[in-house]
């Protein structure tokens, strides 16, 4: 019994060892296999990573001369740019450079177009149009819904007459595989700005510059007065600090006439910045502006707006806190800076401003010394309805008292086209950006 149990046992053995070889059989050709589709598939990887940047490329470099220097037309050549960009980038193949298929041949048809993205839908639309759209008196939500502004680039790069070669898979039947790659690059407002894009330590609120539906308006002057009313906080110091550090006159005074921000300001982080006019940095600011190069009367008053562009923080309550969120860029014409002192005797007022849009001078003559004080008076409420400067809830600052106007900075939106700042992302306040970003 004990031999024949043996040699039964034996026997299963040899059939096992039947079965272990047709298994290891199998297996070897199916990590074979998978080796083959790892190579293939890590082969078709980097050339879809290689078409992607070329793609990248190429609609960053068109997106940033989507514009004129200035804003105020479509350049058509920036698809050229984008074709230029995209095809000087190489895919490399085991075999070599092989060039980058970008099928344009002109125009804004093809793998190379201008149109708009909408950060709604999530969608590029086609346009061939060269009118920029008016900025002004306009919302970004209501530019973000118009086709016609023209606001982005496309890019298609593609491996299609040299297709991307196949190590193993042509074992299969696939000598080769057609690859693409697509990308959209957004030009819109100055979000995050550079160091010194921002030329004095001032934050402006965005509700003091847009209307109750929230569009950015020039129609309206603001004044700056931080003092015991909330609603004229129009805008506040800043330090520039990121993350948030204390605004002080300590921290903020050595920006004025600084040359601007020393570091990056990023779009939607918060800023330090603080409300009241502080004395010093005021009286500071105010030498500035009457420094400031501009074309003066006899008094060594100017007679022309201060271009000033600044950061747009969010004021909840028209109230600036310690840490203000950054949402856009503007540029302001600053009309006039008060003395720190009330003015019972209306000395410190304009009698001449020019602007690009209005050229006004005092009915009553622009001798200081020969008017009344009533008549200096009335030069000065003609001088703020002319600009229609108010306050944030609406009352004239040409019925405003000698002492609520002490360590008051008056200014108006302006709405010339402006050099582009920054890095895309802002909300609009009339300023374009100067760096695109990829947004698909």
């Amino acid at each position: 019994m004990k031999i024949a149990s043996k040699a039964l046992y034996l026997s299963g053995l040899e059939d096992q060892s039947g079965v272990v070889v047709i298994l290891v059989a199998i297996l070897m050709f199916v990590f074979l296999g998978i080796a083959v589709l790892a190579i293939d598939l890590s082969n078709l990887y980097v050339v879809r990573n290689e078409l992607q940047n070329a793609a990248d490329a190429g609609a960053l470099a068109g997106a940033r001369f989507l514009y004129n220097d200035d804003g105020t037309a479509v350049n058509p050549g920036a698809n050229q740019i984008a074709y230029d960009a995209a095809t000087a980038n190489r895919a490399l193949a085991m075999t070599g450079a092989i060039a980058v298929d970008v099928n344009w041949a002109g125009g804004n048809i093809g793998d190379v177009q201008r149109g708009h993205w909408s950060f709604a839908t999530r969608t590029f639309t086609a346009n061939d149009s060269l009118l920029p759209v008016d900025l002004w008196n306009v919302s970004t939500e209501d530019l973000d819904t118009d086709p016609d502004f023209i606001n982005a680039v496309r890019v298609e790069a593609r491996r299609q007459a040299t297709p991307a070669a196949s190590f193993f898979a042509r074992i299969l039947g696939h000598e080769n595989f057609e690859l693409s790659a697509d990308a959209v690059a957004y030009i819109g407002f100055a979000g995050s700005l550079r160091p010194e894009d921002v030329d004095q330590p001032i934050a402006i609120c965005q509700q003091a510059i847009t209307n109750t539906d929230g569009d950015y308006t020039c129609n309206t002057g603001r004044m700056i007065d931080s003092g015991g009313d909330a609603t004229h906080n129009s805008g506040a110091w800043t330090n520039f600090s990121q993350p948030c550090a204390t605004a002080s006159a300590s921290s903020v005074r050595p920006m004025v006439c600084g040359g601007g921000n020393p570091d990056l300001i990023s779009f939607g982080g918060g800023m330090g910045t603080v409300g009241g006019m502080q004395n010093d940095v005021y009286s500071d600011l105010r030498d500035c502006w009457l420094n400031a190069s501009l074309h003066q009367d006899s008094r060594g008053y100017p007679t022309e707006p201060w271009g000033l562009t600044l950061p747009v923080v969010d004021c909840p309550g028209n109230n600036p806190g310690p840490c203000s969120e950054v949402v856009g860029t503007v540029t302001l014409d600053v009309l006039w800076i008060k003395q720190p002192s009330a003015d019972p005797q209306w000395i410190d007022i304009p009698l001449q401003m020019e602007t690009p849009q209005i050229q006004w001078t005092c009915s009553l003559g622009v001798s200081i010394d020969s008017l009344t004080a009533p008549e200096r008076q009335q030069c000065w409420q003609e001088f703020a309805y002319e600009f229609s400067l108010h306050t944030a809830d609406g009352t004239s600052v040409g019925d405003l008292t000698p002492s609520d106007l002490q360590k008051t900075i008056f200014f108006l939106p302006n709405c010339e086209p402006h050099e582009p700042r920054g890095v895309s992302g802002g909300q609009n306040f009339g300023v374009l950006a100067r760096i695109p970003v990829l947004v698909e």
